[in-house]
């Protein structure tokens, strides 16, 4: 971002900022939360503040105008204090579902990596890799997209997240807030008592449970070891937490499964039976909870171990598992500007999410056009228009659409 653009996206954020209409909510116990703030023009992290009105944190932000605005999911007696002696309190439960980390069929279209060594350099599209194949570096550039399908996929992770919350948990809807990031994927914070006082570990056993690891009962060895047993008590499942989860998702999976979807999940040689039989397999397997073997049909104990297994990665939800584990972690403000696209992260009810669109209901600036020369950008929708492809262009754009491609190094304000 050149110097002309970064005073241009900086004056339309503290204009943002200073406009009593834009409302910023205040945290739960805002006076025990730690806040931060990376400044625009120096690239510094400013942290270590607190504020007891949040009047007075709207006033900081108006004169400082910051890029981005975090406050800590800890309480602490003294947020200002140094790390050991703020005097930790508790922490909110929070989870960052982002796409960065949900491997999708576009990242391999607009996403782009460079390795940070510059004795090396080498690129790749896609998912960042966590170390670089040619050097073994593990700095890099990124440039990434939010497009709507890289989007789509994050609110599709946080749906079974909020399941999860929900049934297995037990938390209530008071207890749950979900918000767009502002970015490529959604937040959840689980703000409840009983969380609080958890430390890093029993938050990586909560991260476990989510993502499902450990479920040894479908392990690769149990059947191997147990091939000899009746299928009935190698392979059965009851209707609470994971075994509910893996219950109904095999009954979806054999009720919607092609020929090819066995054949990724492993299962060859009796795909014709399970294809020709699905609902008596559905009925007898999964609805009565009859798992012996029915004649004719060859589903056993290494098929049901196969559909498991896969089926067991389809209903997991992919959080980022650092976030949950930090108890001192800090995380974007709600109501404050997402310094890589210019849009709000903004809470919304859990019962909207599935048809919640953060490209019209996150966009911050609706007023005013700008002229910007766009070096690449795919074709996206904002604020309910479409926009793009553009590749070495000028154009006249919207401020909302002109501030993503500049935020996200795909154009500059072209000067007079």
């Amino acid at each position: 971002m050149g110097s002309f653009s970064r005073d241009f996206v900086c004056e339309k954020f503290s204009e943002f900022y200073c406009t009593p209409s834009n409302e910023i909510p205040a945290p739960a116990a805002i006076s025990q939360r730690e806040f931060a703030f990376l400044l625009f023009r120096e690239r510094a992290m400013v942290r270590h503040r607190s504020v007891t009105r949040i009047s007075d944190l709207r006033s900081v932000l108006g004169v400082s105008t910051p890029s981005d605005v975090y406050h800590s999911c800890a309480y602490y007696e003294n947020p200002e204090a140094d790390m050991d002696k703020k005097g930790w309190l508790g922490a909110d439960l929070v989870f960052d579902i982002d796409a960065d980390h949900i491997p999708t069929s576009c990242d391999k279209i607009h996403d782009e990596w460079t390795c940070g060594n510059l004795q090396c350099g080498f690129s790749g599209k896609g998912v960042t890799p966590e170390t670089c194949p040619v050097c073994g570096g593990q700095k890099f550039e990124t440039k990434t997209w939010p497009c709507e399908c890289c989007v789509n996929s994050a609110k599709e992770e946080t749906v079974k997240l909020m399941d999860i919350l929900d049934k297995d948990f037990g938390f209530s809807g008071k207890d749950v807030h979900v918000f767009f990031s502002g970015h490529r994927g959604y937040h959840i914070h689980v703000e409840n008592e009983a969380v609080k006082p958890l430390d890093a570990m029993a938050r990586k056993e909560i991260v476990d449970y989510v993502y499902g690891s450990g479920l040894t009962g479908f392990d690769e060895r149990v059947g191997e070891k147990r091939k000899k047993k009746s299928s009935e008590h190698v392979f059965s499942l009851h209707d609470f937490g994971w075994n509910r989860r893996i219950k109904l998702g095999i009954q979806k999976f054999i009720l919607n499964a092609t020929k090819e979807d066995l054949r990724k999940v492993g299962i060859k040689q009796n795909a014709e039976d399970i294809l020709k039989n699905k609902n008596v397999i559905a009925k007898r397997y999964i609805e009565e909870n009859r798992w012996t073997g029915i004649k004719g049909i060859g589903v056993g104990v290494e098929t049901w171990m196969k559909i498991a297994r896969h089926v067991k990665n389809l209903e997991s939800a992919k959080v980022d598992t650092v976030v949950t584990t930090d108890i001192h972690r800090l995380i974007r403000m709600n109501g404050t500007l997402h310094g890589k696209t210019g849009l709000k992260k903004i809470e919304f009810p859990a019962a909207r999410l599935a048809d919640f669109d953060p490209f019209k209901e996150a966009v911050a600036f609706k007023e005013g056009t700008v002229k910007v020369f766009v070096s690449g950008a795919p074709e996206f929708r904002l604020g309910g228009n479409a926009f793009g492809p553009y590749k070495d262009k000028a154009v006249e754009l919207p401020t909302a659409a002109a501030i993503l491609l500049i935020c996200k190094g795909r154009a500059e304000v072209v000067t007079k």
